[in-house]
This record gives structure tokens, C-alpha cells and sequence, in this order.
């Protein structure tokens, strides 16, 4: 039986509703968080997707989360198609324990959602479970190119806060710390040098007003890969936001745009620390500040 059909059959026995073989295992630890990352990639799909599921499987337990990985939360019948183009990029394959979707039913079954998505990992009825799941107080969780996600449904530009324009070359920036109480600014000092694929966002959604932003980039420190670029890309106001956080009704919402390089999702003491503060943020087990922040004055 092939790979799409195996799972199918499986999605149909479970009701279209769940996947049992992804369903969560019960918590060793009752105080633990259940997280539940999502890599579904229809766009660009990023090798570090693996190593993000190495990285929190193997440490999200030290730090309070067990952890659930989907690699493929789409129609069972292009199972197969994504399988092979995942195996190509990353050298993994894509099987029926690989497989989830995201809906009222199977969110119930989660504390967080993280996406490291590309594409539509969730249809418009899904994306409308999530959006009140959330404002019912759950938590949801974006990394890098979760903002490079579902551009033909403004209410997840909304959600996530923002949507990637573009980026220039892996680099090292400056980083500037903008909220040094808030647990997710855990790691990085003001003006620390990191090494990753910084994203430019779109002047819309991204607003000031809706975000309490943790982290940014310094501009001077930001080099585009050339002048045509520059033109392209560079922000008037000089607003280069990394990480932030927002409040959706009930719930809570936390982002960061690191996570490019497989190295950064193995940096322990940097980038674990960053991440998982956002993450206790955004479940409850730290508080923070989640005001909208100011808007930025160009220098």
C-alpha cells in the first residue's frame, strides 16, 4: 500500500479528525506543557526542520514541554507528492506518523502550537479553529518563516503579526534588545552579535501598535546583498523587528524569526533560552509585559 493511501486509510479511521499515531503521548510529568510543532513546508521547505524536531524533542522535556511533531498537515492524497520533495530537502521521509490536522478537535490536545511552516499548512476552517483556539487561551508560537505562511488568509497575517517580505544573505547582525525583562530576551545582550537568515516584513500587518516587540535588529548592522535589493527591501522607518509578542483575546501569541541555520536550533545557550522563554510566556508559566510597543522614529 502506498504511503498516501497507508495514511489516508488512517485520517478516515480517525474520523478526518485525528491521527492516532500522532496523537500525544501521555505526560510522564502533569505539570508539563504539550507542544505541538508543525512543519508542514508547501512553499520553501528549510532542512532545519529536522533538526527542529531532534532539537525539541530532545530538550523540550528539560524545559517542560512534551513534544509532538507533524511533518505533513495537508490533504492525504498529496501525501505522497510531499513526501518525496521532503526526502529531497532534508533527506527524511514523510509517513502516516508524520501526519496530523489542525483543528478543534485535535487542538484540544495541545497547550501550544509552534509553526516552521511554509505554504498552507492549514485549510480556511482550520485556520478559523486555531485563530479561536487561541482566543480561547490557547497558545500559538511562530519561528522564522512562520510569517512566510497562509498569504492568502489576512487573519493569520494578523495572528502571527507579521508577513516576510524578504531577506539578504545569511549574516551577522547586531541585536538590540528592546525588552530585557520579558523571558523570551532570555540569552541575547543589547548589541550581541548573532549569525542567521534576518527577515524584512511587510509594512503590513506588522504594526507597533498590536506588537510588544522583544528583540530587533540594529540597521546599521544590516548589509543587503545589493543596491537594487536595498531599494527592494529596506524599511523608511528603520523597523527591523526579530522576535515579539501579542495578546489575542485570551490566548497568546509569540514569534521569532531566527531559526534559519540548523546551528541556531542547536545553540544552547543562546537560542534555546530565547525560544523557550517565549514559549513559557505565551502557556502561562512566565508573565511578562505584552503591551503594544512604540513606533519606531527612523534614525
Amino acid at each position: 500500500m502506498s504511503v498516501r493511501w497507508l495514511c489516508a486509510a488512517v485520517l478516515v479511521a480517525a474520523g478526518l479528525s485525528t491521527l492516532s499515531a500522532a496523537a500525544p503521548e501521555p505526560a510522564g510529568d502533569a505539570k508539563k506543557k504539550r507542544l505541538l510543532l508543525v512543519t508542514h513546508s508547501g512553499g520553501f521547505i528549510h532542512k532545519s526542520v529536522v533538526d527542529a524536531e531532534k532539537v525539541l524533542k530532545e530538550v523540550g522535556p528539560k524545559h517542560g514541554y512534551d513534544v509532538t511533531c507533524w511533518r505533513y498537515t495537508g490533504d492525504p492524497a498529496g501525501l505522497e507528492k510531499y513526501s518525496e520533495r521532503f526526502r529531497k530537502d532534508t533527506g527524511e521521509a514523510v509517513g502516516p506518523e508524520h501526519c496530523g490536522r489542525v483543528n478543534k478537535d485535535t487542538l484540544k490536545n495541545f497547550d501550544v502550537v509552534l509553526f516552521f511552516t511554509t505554504g498552507d499548512p492549514v485549510n480556511k476552517d482550520e485556520l478559523q479553529d486555531l485563530t479561536d483556539w487561541v482566543k480561547a487561551g490557547g497558545a500559538f508560537a511562530g519561528t522564522h518563516c512562520a510569517t512566510d505562511t497562509l498569504y492568502n488568509d489576512s487573519p493569520y497575517g494578523e495572528l502571527i503579526g507579521a508577513y516576510f517580505k524578504g531577506h539578504p544573505k545569511i549574516q551577522e547582525i547586531k541585536v538590540k534588545v528592546e525588552d530585557p525583562k520579558h523571558p523570551a530576551a532570555a540569552g541575547f545582550a543589547d548589541g550581541m552579535p548573532y549569525t542567521d537568515e534576518m527577515y524584512v516584513f511587510r509594512d503590513e500587518p506588522y504594526n507597533r501598535g498590536k506588537l510588544h516587540v522583544i528583540l530587533s535588529l540594529d540597521p546599521a548592522s544590516l548589509v543587503f546583498n545589493d543596491d537594487k535589493q536595498r531599494k527592494e527591501l529596506a524599511r523608511k522607518d528603520n523597523d527591523y523587528a526579530i522576535s515579539w509578542t501579542r495578546e489575542v483575546g485570551k490566548g497568546k501569541v509569540f514569534y521569532t524569526s531566527f531559526g534559519h541555520r540548523p546551528e541556531v536550533w542547536k545553540d544552547a545557550k543562546t537560542f534555546h533560552p530565547h525560544l523557550f522563554g517565549g514559549l513559557d510566556w505565551a502557556t502561562g508559566k512566565k508573565a511578562a509585559d505584552a503591551g503594544p510597543s512604540k513606533a519606531k522614529v527612523a534614525d
